[in-house]
């Protein structure tokens, strides 16, 4: 077993009033529940997502953790929009996806896979749906992160 750290910096958020939402959040999904949570109208949000990297029957690698989603073959981490009013609950109402699959060669080795990139969409909402390659690209770094 591996424990590889995914760190994903967003940058250029929507802000915190998107189209009829208000007291908009961003954050990383552990389980069903919103984690990490920052402000959509902060200058950069950064999120440090820990995966266990294991070796599956197959020799193939697979990732586990408490905020790894999907099936083998197919696993991903969320980042969550929601409104969260103060003294509310959290209300989700889009997610990105990002799948483990398009992570470098070599991360299931461990370290440290980051990305940078922009969490509005073309309409100035937060981005949602599976981020991709070429909209996503990671890099590894070493265990320390440099």
């Amino acid at each position: 077993m591996a424990r590889l750290t995914l760190r994903i910096t967003g940058r250029e958020l929507p802000g915190s009033v998107c189209g009829d939402y208000r007291d908009v959040h961003v954050g990383t999904q552990r389980g069903r529940e919103p984690d990490q949570l920052v402000r959509a109208d902060a200058a950069e949000a950064v999120f440090r997502i820990p995966v266990e990297t294991v070796e599956a029957a197959d020799g193939s690698a697979d990732f586990r953790g408490p905020h790894v989603q999907g099936r083998r073959g197919e696993r991903f981490v969320y980042l969550t929009w929601g409104e969260l009013p103060d003294g509310g609950a959290f209300a989700m109402f889009r997610r990105a996806k990002f799948f483990l699959a398009d992570l470098p060669e070599g991360a299931a080795a461990g370290g440290t896979a980051e990305t940078v990139l922009g969490l509005t969409d073309s309409c100035g909402m937060p981005l949602c749906a599976a981020v991709r390659p070429p909209r996503i690209t990671w890099r590894l770094t070493g265990a320390d992160g440099h």
